[in-house]
């Protein structure tokens, strides 16, 4: 990967080197450059940073981007303009057309709070072309009628978030907006995997099923449905049980045979494990234990072996995950 990353780098540096000579691509080995690691707390390879103005304070982080095109595109508008300004109909058209995904912002003025937060949610997400419009005509045109934010995917509306100038934040609708580079549901492979992670969500579920079994399609579907309602706040995987190369993930979650399907939510930041407390995986099941996770309310899922039945046959008892707040406190 970080082979790749560094191809695409440098790709980005020799067109740019032609449409903009002042920005400076430099590349660093830090293995050798300690002092330098220390001083921009460099703890993941490869790191990106952009240096703006000749100062070495405060360099903005840009994370996520793969693409020598998305390079391109976030300097760009780091340095210019994040979005484009939308004058008609045919041009709102021509943008949701020309790419598979494209973000537009229609605002009832071009200089409020809201608008602010969109024009800085188009610097994260270079993956897409962003526009914003506050042509009447326009926005009639789309049956919009507040400050709006619509994701459009292969020239259709596929999400409408209304922007509220006191309730918006830059991560969440980076977040939300990231989301749409992957499906609704996305199957877990090692392709995917990296994709997964880019999007800058920290809560994951898991639906561990095998997809020949008979209830395959039905469980999908209420999988898909809950997938939409928690789109932006929880990432939906799915894991093939039958893909003999997921074994990795099925021994991390200590899922067996007899278990599947079953539903495991996994926090990025704490690396801490729930699991789903009914056994049916229906739309109600899912989104209550999805509810209760957000709201803080759902129990870590410390995975353990079974007590052996001689466990305190001998001086020294044998503990496992189940048996060990009991004995122990």
């Amino acid at each position: 990967a970080s082979q790749n990353l560094s191809e695409e780098f440098a790709e980005a540096a020799r067109q740019l080197k032609k449409e903009a000579p002042r920005i400076q691509f430099g590349k660093i080995d830090v293995t050798d450059q300690h002092d330098l690691r220390k001083e921009f707390n460099i703890r993941e390879f490869p790191t990106v940073k952009f240096f703006v103005d000749g100062s070495r304070k405060d360099p903005i982080d840009c994370k996520g981007v793969r693409q020598a095109s998305a390079f391109i595109t976030w300097v760009k508008r780091r340095t210019g303009p994040s979005t484009v300004l939308i004058n008609s109909t045919d041009q709102a058209e021509a943008m949701i057309n020309a790419d598979n995904l494209a973000v537009i912002g229609f605002f009832k003025e071009l200089h409020n709070n809201s608008m602010e937060v969109f024009c800085e949610t188009a610097k994260d997400v270079p993956e897409m072309p962003f526009g914003m419009t506050s042509r009447e005509d326009v926005c009639a045109n789309f049956g919009i009628q507040k400050n709006t934010l619509v994701v459009f995917k292969k020239g259709k509306p596929v999400h409408n978030e209304v922007l509220e100038d006191d309730r918006q934040n830059k991560m969440d609708l980076t977040r939300l907006i990231k989301t749409f580079t992957l499906d609704l549901v996305t199957e877990y492979n090692l392709e995917t995997s990296v994709k997964i992670f880019d999007v800058p969500v920290e809560n994951h579920i898991l639906l561990f099923i095998p997809t020949n079994s008979k209830t395959f399609n039905v469980t999908y579907e209420n999988y898909k449905s809950a997938a939409m309602e928690f789109r932006g706040k929880i990432t939906f995987v799915l894991v093939n049980t039958n893909e003999t190369r997921n074994g990795r993930v099925f021994e991390h979650f200590r899922i067996r045979d007899i278990d599947v399907p079953a539903v495991r939510i996994l926090n990025l930041t704490s690396n801490a494990k729930y699991k789903m407390p009914a056994d049916e995986v229906t739309l109600e099941n899912l989104r209550h234990f999805c509810q209760s996770y957000l709201d803080g309310k759902a129990k870590i899922h410390l995975s353990s072996e079974e007590i052996t039945e001689d466990w305190d046959k001998m001086p020294v008892k044998v503990l496992v995950g189940k048996n060990f707040n009991r004995i122990v406190f």
